[in-house]
């Protein structure tokens, strides 16, 4: 088992759903976006206990989740029924030969060392359909712990002990994604319900992309 299934089996046997029920506020808007595109098959690497998988699933998209966690997986069987979950690290994509109108990624990207960063980025444009579309959110360099923490890479900081999070600015992120055309980009504050801890709102920053094939 790895150092970050280790991480998130234990917090999700500990805090259970860990960000509530509600979808984040990114899948919403990468929603209305996939409805202007006329998406009808997603992937979502990083699927956790299937929060935003079931709001996708829940408005009439065919949706596949990939989990590294167990204990996830374990949640989202009760709480996500409609979408197929594979188990396993993103970083050994793909799971099946399907390929994706979309792919939608919420706060996993910002996760990875750089060169696993783009070897991730990759792996997604591998699954997508020609002219496919992707939607990204990730931590911003205007959250509260950019810069708290021991520094592992430039812009990448332990604020948790066992979870590295590299912050993204605007034209970082965009670099990142230098093989797609790019959309839009923004910022938005995302709320958080932690249950008995109460609620916080992170600043993630966003990007949508067109794969270019």
């Amino acid at each position: 088992m790895t150092r970050m299934e280790q991480y998130w089996n234990g917090r999700f046997l500990t805090e259970g759903k860990i960000w509530g029920d509600s979808p984040s506020r990114t899948a919403v808007y990468a929603g209305k976006l996939f409805r202007e595109k006329r998406v009808r098959t997603i992937l979502v690497p990083g699927a956790g206990y299937g929060r935003n998988t079931a709001f996708f699933a829940a408005n009439g998209l065919q949706v596949s989740g990939i989990e590294l966690s167990s204990e996830a997986l374990r949640l989202a069987e009760a709480h996500d029924p409609a979408t197929r979950f594979f188990k396993g690290s993103v970083l050994d994509m793909p799971f099946s030969n399907d390929v994706y109108d979309a792919v939608y990624c919420f706060n996993l990207l910002h996760l990875f060392s750089e060169p696993d960063r783009r070897r991730f980025i990759g792996k997604c444009a591998d699954q997508l359909e020609a002219c496919g579309l992707a939607f990204f959110a990730v931590f911003s360099e205007e959250e509260p712990t950019f810069g708290k923490g021991r520094q592992t890479e430039p812009s990448t900081f332990e604020s948790k002990p066992g979870r590295p999070v590299h912050y993204f600015t605007r034209e970082d992120l965009r670099a990142h994604f230098e093989g797609f055309k790019v959309l839009e980009t923004g910022l938005m504050e995302d709320a958080e319900d932690h249950g008995d801890e109460g609620s916080h709102v992170h600043v993630v920053r966003y990007i949508a992309v067109s794969a270019r094939k």
